[in-house]
């Protein structure tokens, strides 16, 4: 294929985002963290005085921030309304509000119209990293991958990336979130019918990474042979 588009699905601290950005920049493919971008949106929430329990007044907004997304796995990037937003999405405030505010319909609907504009637009194609990739946002992906972890693991990895946070409050924060994007009505964190499920409890970083590019590989090579019999 001249190019291919690999939806990555999953909870957090399953090594989605070092997985994504790690495959993309193996393939000479872009990338794209659509978490960022609702993380983003929450941001521009938070910073402009709009109460994020209120469905109502965020979906009356909704429309108003410039939300850019650079796609160089390298070094991804995400700017709102020209600033530079990669450090304030990271905080805990963000963290703790970023579901009531991707619950949104008129949030969710969008993000992922820039998403899909963002994905269908990549000239060499692209990695997509979320939550809905591969059942909502792009459900024609060439590859729909969703990875999963023990709730340990997964607790353990995210503690070391937050510097020493509390294993257990961190493992209770993750599968609140979990429930919370789960059970949402719009676009539920769930696992495509299609996907592959990997499970990278067992695995280093360095193993999954290897098993996507696989699955990339093999996906390729086998579009490629029905091209050629098509012929």
């Amino acid at each position: 294929m001249e190019s291919v588009i690999v939806a990555i699905d999953g909870p957090s601290g399953t090594g989605k985002s070092s997985t994504s950005k790690a495959v993309a920049a193996k393939l000479g493919l872009s990338y794209l963290d659509t978490g960022a971008q609702y993380r983003a949106i929450t941001w521009w929430m938070i910073s402009n005085g709009v109460d994020v329990s209120d469905a109502g007044a965020i979906a009356a907004v909704a429309a108003k921030p410039v939300i850019v997304s650079g796609t160089d796995p390298s070094r991804p990037t995400i700017t709102v309304d020209g600033v530079d937003a990669s450090g304030p999405i990271r905080t805990e405030e963000v963290t703790s509000r970023v579901s009531a505010v991707s619950a949104v319909p008129e949030v969710r609907a969008l993000i992922t119209e820039l998403q899909r504009t963002i994905a269908r637009g990549a000239e060499h194609g692209i990695v997509v990293e979320g939550r809905d990739i591969g059942t909502t946002v792009l459900p024609d992906a060439d590859l729909k991958i969703f990875l999963t972890a023990s709730p340990e693991a997964r607790a353990a990895r995210r503690s070391g990336e937050l510097k020493g946070a509390d294993v257990r409050a961190t493992q209770e924060a993750l599968v609140k979130r979990d429930a919370a994007d789960s059970s949402r009505k719009t676009s539920p964190l769930a696992k495509a019918d299609d996907a592959v499920e990997v499970d990278t409890t067992d695995l280093t970083l360095d193993q999954v990474i290897e098993c996507v590019v696989t699955l990339v590989d093999e996906r390729r090579s086998r579009d490629a042979a029905q091209v050629e019999a098509s012929e």
